[in-house]
C-alpha cells in the first residue's frame, strides 16, 4: 500500500513552478505547492480546482503533507536563493528524500549543494527545465542530473510531464552530479546563438533590403516549412505581426533595442574557455547584448562615425534564398559549436554525456527546438563516438553546400555597415575548422621570442626554445 501523501512538493508558484504543478496534476500525479507569497499559494488553489493539487501556507505543512521518502521541487531564482530554501528544508527533511533544483543554477554550485546534501544522506538532481511558460504547462523539455536513483524515483512524473515527440517524452537521465544543470546551461548558450543570428537577419533584410514587417513576417512563415523550421523561426514571424494595442502600430517597431541576459550565455562561453573549446557564435552573442545596453552612447556615436550608405543592389529575391540558406548555415554551426562543447565537457567532469540522448530530448518542448536535431540526434546515434559534428558525412556536406551563401552575406552586410557579427565569426569557425593550417605558428613563435614560453615543431619531435635576438639568427635548444 503506498505511503499517503502527495507524491511530489513544488516550493516557488512563479509562472514556471505554478505551471508545472499544473501540468502534473493533469497527468494524474498529486503535487502540493507552497510559496513566501501567499497571493501565489492562493493562485494556484484557484487554479487547482478538480485536480489533486493543494497550496499549503507554511513550510512545516507542506513538509508534513509530502508522502516519504519525501521529493521536493523547487523552481526558484538561481543563486542565493536556491540556498536558502535548501537551508530552511533541511530541519524538516531526513536521509533518503530527494530536493531537485529546476532552475537555472550555475553547475559548479550545483556540484557543491549535492556534495553538501550528501553528507546528510540526501539526495539532489540538477534539472534543466527548457519551454517556457507554455512549455511548462504543457510539456517541456526536461534535463536532469544526479543520482540515478534520484531519477528514477520522479522518473514517471518526469516522463509524463515533458513534452512527447512521435510519442516518447523528451526527458532523459543526463548524469552524475551537475551533467542536467550544464546540457540546460549549453541549451541556453546554443539559444543565444541562434538568436543572435535570427536578429541580424532581421537588420540585413529590415534595413539592408527595406522589408516591411509583413514581408519579414511572410518570409519567416515560408523559411519554417523548409530546412529551417524551428521555434524560434515560428515565433519569429508571430512577432512581426503583432499589433501594439495602445498605439495601433507593430510591436517590434515600439520595443527598445536593448536585449537583457541572465548569465547563461556568459556562463557557457565561460567554460568553454576553460574548456579551450571554440563556441565563437555563443560569445558573440553575449558580447552584442553587451553592447545593446550602451544606447546612450551608440546614438552619440551614430551622429559622429559615418559609414556606407545601406543600398542593395542585385537580384532581391535571389539574396533572400542565400540569406536563408546563409542563416541555416550559420545556426547549424551554433548547435555544432555546443555539442563540440558538450563532448568535452562530457569528458572533463565525468559527465558520460548520451549525445544522441541529449539531441533526442532536445526535438520538444524546449526554445531551441528544431527539425535539424533529427539530424543531429541520427548522427550521434550512427557514431556514438563522433569527436565533432563536421567530421560527420551529412553534416559536413550540408555546411560545405552552404558556404557560398554564406559568404555572400557576410560580404554584402559588410559592404552595406550592417554588423553580423554572428554571421561572421560562424564563417571563420567553419573556414577555421576546415584549415589543415593556422597560422598559430606565429602566435607560438612570437611567444617563445618575448617569453621563452618554447614550441615543437613539425619536423622532428621535442619542445624547443631559440635566442631570438642572437645576431646569428638564433640557436634551437630542445
Amino acid at each position: 500500500m503506498a505511503e499517503p501523501g502527495y507524491e511530489i512538493g513544488m516550493i516557488g508558484l512563479g509562472v514556471m513552478g505554478r505551471n508545472l504543478a499544473l501540468n502534473i496534476a493533469d497527468r494524474g500525479f498529486s503535487v502540493v505547492g507552497t510559496d513566501k507569497e501567499s497571493g501565489k499559494v492562493q493562485a494556484l488553489r484557484s487554479e487547482a480546482k478538480g485536480r489533486r493539487v493543494q497550496g499549503a501556507d507554511d513550510l512545516k505543512g507542506f513538509i508534513d503533507s509530502l508522502r516519504r521518502p519525501r521529493a521536493v521541487m523547487m523552481l526558484v531564482p538561481a543563486g542565493p536563493p536556491v540556498d536558502t530554501v535548501i537551508r530552511e528544508l533541511i530541519p524538516h527533511l531526513e536521509a533518503g528524500d530527494l530536493i531537485i533544483d529546476g532552475g537555472n543554477s550555475y553547475f559548479k554550485e550545483t556540484d557543491r549543494r549535492a556534495s553538501a546534501l550528501s553528507e546528510r544522506g540526501i539526495l539532489f538532481l540538477g534539472v534543466g527545465i527548457s519551454g517556457g511558460e507554455q512549455g511548462a504547462r504543457r510539456g517541456p523539455s526536461i534535463m536532469p542530473g544526479g543520482p540515478k536513483e534520484g531519477y528514477d524515483r520522479v522518473r514517471p512524473i518526469f516522463e509524463a510531464a515533458a513534452a512527447k515527440v512521435e510519442g516518447t517524452p523528451c526527458v532523459a537521465w543526463l548524469g552524475p552530479g551537475s551533467a542536467g544543470h550544464y546540457v540546460k546551461m549549453v541549451h541556453n548558450g546554443i539559444e543565444y546563438g541562434l538568436m543572435q543570428l535570427i536578429a541580424e537577419s532581421y537588420d540585413v533584410m529590415k534595413r539592408g533590403l527595406g522589408l516591411t514587417n509583413d514581408a519579414l513576417a511572410d518570409l519567416f512563415d515560408q523559411w519554417n516549412r523548409t530546412e529551417l523550421n524551428a521555434y524560434l523561426i515560428e515565433i519569429t514571424a508571430r512577432i512581426f505581426r503583432r499589433i501594439d494595442e495602445k498605439t495601433g502600430q507593430r510591436l517590434i517597431d515600439l520595443i527598445r533595442d536593448e536585449a537583457k541576459e541572465k548569465g547563461t550565455g556568459k556562463w557557457t562561453a565561460q567554460d568553454a574557455m576553460e574548456l579551450q573549446v571554440p563556441v565563437p557564435t555563443i560569445d558573440i552573442a553575449v558580447a552584442m547584448r553587451d553592447l545593446s545596453a550602451f544606447k546612450d552612447q551608440r546614438e552619440a556615436a551614430a551622429k559622429r562615425l559615418g559609414g556606407p550608405p545601406r543600398r542593395f543592389q542585385g537580384d532581391r529575391n535571389a539574396f533572400l534564398d542565400r540569406m536563408r540558406e546563409a542563416l541555416y548555415a550559420a545556426m547549424l554551426l551554433t548547435y555544432v559549436q555546443g555539442m563540440a562543447q558538450l563532448r568535452s565537457a562530457s569528458d572533463a567532469y565525468d559527465y558520460n554525456l548520451n549525445l544522441t540522448e541529449v539531441a533526442r530530448i532536445w526535438r520538444g518542448g524546449c526554445i531551441i527546438r528544431a527539425a535539424l536535431l533529427e539530424e543531429i540526434r541520427a548522427a550521434y546515434r550512427d557514431h556514438p563516438d563522433l569527436p565533432h559534428l563536421l567530421l560527420e558525412d551529412r553534416f559536413a556536406q550540408e555546411a560545405a553546400s552552404r558556404q557560398e551563401p554564406l559568404r555572400a552575406v557576410v560580404q554584402q552586410a559588410a559592404a552595406s555597415g550592417i554588423p553580423v557579427p554572428g554571421f561572421m565569426v560562424s564563417l571563420a569557425y567553419f573556414d577555421g575548422y576546415r584549415s589543415e593550417r593556422l597560422p598559430a605558428n606565429l602566435i607560438q613563435a612570437q611567444r617563445d621570442y618575448f617569453g621563452a614560453h618554447t614550441y615543437e615543431r613539425t619536423d622532428e619531435a621535442g619542445v624547443f626554445h631559440t635566442a631570438w635576438d642572437e645576431e646569428s639568427g638564433g640557436a634551437d635548444v630542445g
